[in-house]
């Protein structure tokens, strides 16, 4: 029945970043840039968190899934855009648009559920840390990491299947560098208003119900803090909170904008899906890296016992 509608086309054209051939041969190496340096921060992020027995709590737990899933997350999108920057045709079969979209959706949306989680972790650490263990125990963070996987991947189908039903129209181009659902609406022949208002309304109730947690969880976090009495208590608290945070402010503030408005034209919302989709997963082990004392002594710890017996 779904292969009916490809009839009319089997391929879009991304028009990508920009049309002229030096520009892209510009982008294609910065890009290049910029993804081996997410592929090489989110792994050693990982192999540290897995190698050092000090970062076998639940906060580092979380972290290692984020570099995980931002792994997966740039990898949906990176590797296409590098190869139509490369490329002529710029060509993408309807199906491949699909998955892309489907991919991109349950990847941001696992974000979103993880960074709630994770925000939920820092609440729990700065009000109970006598019973901190024993309240984020090693069943339950799985379990929560599972969740905001299941949740972040029946919301994407709930939304990718209405779309696979869409028409599309001989010889559409879509302004953008990678497929996404919002993207996808404006190049198909059939009425799409139920098909955006599913979105809009899953992406308020995924997005901001997951804002809302955090929202929360950091007004506890800063009640508490506010509640010690040594400055130096005060600053311990928040410092094991300023690397999620910003975090939550770099991929809320471009994913915000880019899929619940996606009105506001091709090329803004590029810019803000090139933030969370390609430049956020390079930022997050850097943010984690520079702004966390344990991290950084893991990292040395790691790299003396590995690298000193060769020197």
């Amino acid at each position: 029945m779904a292969m009916k509608n490809y009839s009319a086309v089997s391929e879009f054209i991304l028009l990508g970043l920009s049309g002229d051939p030096h520009t892209q041969a510009v982008l294609f190496m910065l890009f290049l840039l910029i993804y081996l340096l997410t592929l090489m921060g989110n792994f050693l992020m990982l192999l540290v968190i897995r190698a050092d027995s000090h970062l076998h709590t639940p906060m580092y737990f979380f972290l290692g899934q984020l570099s995980f899933l931002d792994l997966c997350h740039s990898s949906v999108t990176a590797p296409k855009m590098l190869e139509n920057l490369l490329s002529k045709s710029k060509t993408i079969f309807v199906e491949s648009c699909l998955a892309q979209a489907f991919f991109v959706f349950a990847t941001g949306g696992t974000e979103a559920c993880l960074l709630a989680v994770m925000a939920y972790d820092r609440y729990v650490a700065v009000s109970s840390p006598l019973l901190y263990g024993q309240l984020m125990s090693n069943q339950l963070c799985v379990r929560l990491v599972w969740g905001s996987w299941s949740l972040a991947f029946i919301d994407a189908l709930i939304n990718i299947l209405p779309a696979v039903n869409l028409d599309f129209c001989e010889g559409q181009t879509i302004p953008h560098f990678s497929c996404e659902l919002s993207s996808l609406f404006p190049v198909s022949c059939s009425d799409t208003s139920a098909n955006f208002m599913l979105l809009l309304g899953s992406s308020v109730l995924h997005f901001f119900g997951t804002f809302i947690l955090i929202f929360f969880s950091y007004t506890r976090i800063v009640s508490t803090i506010l509640s010690i009495s040594s400055t130096s208590g005060r600053s311990k608290a928040f410092s094991t909170c300023s690397s999620h945070l910003t975090t939550v402010i770099l991929f809320y503030g471009s994913g915000f904008i880019s899929y619940l408005l996606p009105t506001s034209g091709p090329s803004l919302e590029m810019i803000f899906s090139l933030q969370y989709s390609v430049i956020t997963p390079m930022l997050n082990p850097l943010i984690y890296s520079l702004q966390n004392q344990e991290v950084k002594a893991a990292m040395r710890r790691m790299f003396r016992k590995y690298f000193n017996p060769l020197m």
